[in-house]
């Protein structure tokens, strides 16, 4: 299958364009710290937004993968003067839409809107940050959830293991 053409729109984005994966640490006031890997894919169809999806697994000790963490699934919109809309969903029953700008090859992102179902957690704001080191995808991630203001929630840091993604 061709891979289409990037649209125009998502250039300042497009250092995000492919499949990474890493590792990454993680903890919280409610949780015990702890290390994962994750992969992160992101796509393109030629339209004016990327596709997203992140997996997440606990590490041991050692490295090895003891069980699935978490997953999330979304679009990247890229907006004049390079403002950023980001819509995630999480099989948990949390939606989130995201606000952000792109400088150079960084991304920031304010939650703007956070939506749960009556089972999920509470989750009240996230914040994140993305940004390109060395040819590697570093990213950050605050929460403010179960009571805790917005603080320090997981890190990771990804090398690229695929090319430019496309989705038909």
């Amino acid at each position: 299958m061709d891979v289409p053409e990037l649209h125009p729109d998502l250039e300042p984005i497009a250092f995000l364009l492919g499949r990474w994966e890493g590792a990454g640490v993680g903890g919280y006031p409610t949780m015990e710290s702890f290390n994962f890997g994750q992969e992160i894919v992101f796509g393109h169809n030629g339209k004016p937004f990327l596709t997203y999806t992140s997996r997440t697994w606990l590490l041991d000790a050692a490295g090895n993968t003891v069980r699935p963490l978490a997953t999330e699934t979304g679009f990247w919109r890229q907006l004049p003067d390079r403002q950023l809309e980001v819509c995630l969903t999480h099989p948990t029953g949390i939606v989130e839409i995201y606000l952000g700008e792109v400088v150079f090859n960084k991304v920031e992102l304010h939650t703007d809107v956070v939506a749960r179902t009556a089972t999920a957690k509470e989750y009240t704001a996230g914040h994140r940050l993305y940004g390109l080191v060395n040819g590697n995808l570093m990213w950050a991630y605050d929460m403010a959830a179960m009571g805790q203001p917005l603080q320090s929630h997981i890190s990771a840091e990804l090398k690229k293991v695929a090319g430019s993604a496309s989705e038909g």
